[in-house]
């Protein structure tokens, strides 16, 4: 299955590749605005397109039919942080082929597009149920508990990973040596139990500790990094 990728967050939107590679999956291409997808659209063959619904203060609900024209032949799949009943209305109005929740597991992504390719419809009225309060609460009691392990070095050296820096980069904006920022990089995967960069900055996204689109650190407020310029 060919699949095309249209998230504004960049760690977000490459991280989700990486993991779909690795299920077999080919991606075409990612791009970060709802006018670069129409583009692909028109001149490549995509079998799905994963589709974010917020970008900015904008919505995609209403431009859904006009994105479906572009190619007739190609899935749309929603990505969204909160699915409801409008929601999931208008997609199949829209003749939308399924609605994830980023929020849920990976494994519920692939059931999607398992689904989506089987012909099957991927909007399930499950889908609009809300997160379990417990869950919310493990999240961010989780994010919190993998907080406190970081010193405060690490947690700046977590906010340049979620800003996409380099280890160069990195290690100027820190005013330390690159040896020493891939150190501080190794602990903070080591950590997080992360195998990737990629990974330790998606899993500090998900748990709510540093905001994707600042690269702010924001769990807590206290012993926040300061971002340093450069």
């Amino acid at each position: 299955m060919r699949l095309l990728i249209c998230d504004q967050h960049v760690v977000f939107a490459e991280s989700l590749a990486h993991l779909l590679t690795a299920h077999g999956y080919e991606i075409v291409a990612i791009t970060h605005h709802p006018d670069q997808l129409i583009d692909v659209l028109r001149r490549e063959p995509v079998d799905v397109c994963l589709l974010d619904v917020i970008f900015g203060a904008d919505s995609v609900v209403d431009r859904l039919t006009t994105l479906r024209s572009a190619s007739p032949d190609t899935q749309l799949v929603l990505l969204t942080a909160g699915v409801d009943g409008a929601l999931l209305g208008a997609a199949r109005a829209a003749g939308i082929g399924g609605v994830v929740d980023k929020r849920q597991p990976v494994t519920e992504m692939l059931h999607v597009l398992a689904n989506v390719a089987a012909g099957k419809s991927g909007i399930e009225p499950d889908r609009a149920a809300p997160l379990p309060v417990n869950t919310v609460r493990r999240h961010a009691n989780d994010g919190m508990r993998l907080a406190s392990f970081l010193t405060s070095r690490e947690r700046e050296v977590l906010c340049g990973l979620v800003r996409g820096e380099d280890t160069n980069r990195l290690a100027r904006s820190m005013g330390i040596a690159s040896a020493t920022a891939r150190c501080h990089i190794q602990n903070v995967l080591t950590k997080l139990g992360a195998h990737s960069r990629l990974e330790a900055a998606t899993s500090a996204v998900r748990y709510g500790l540093i905001s994707p689109q600042t690269g702010d650190w924001v769990a807590g407020g206290k012993g926040n990094p300061t971002r340093r310029a450069g």
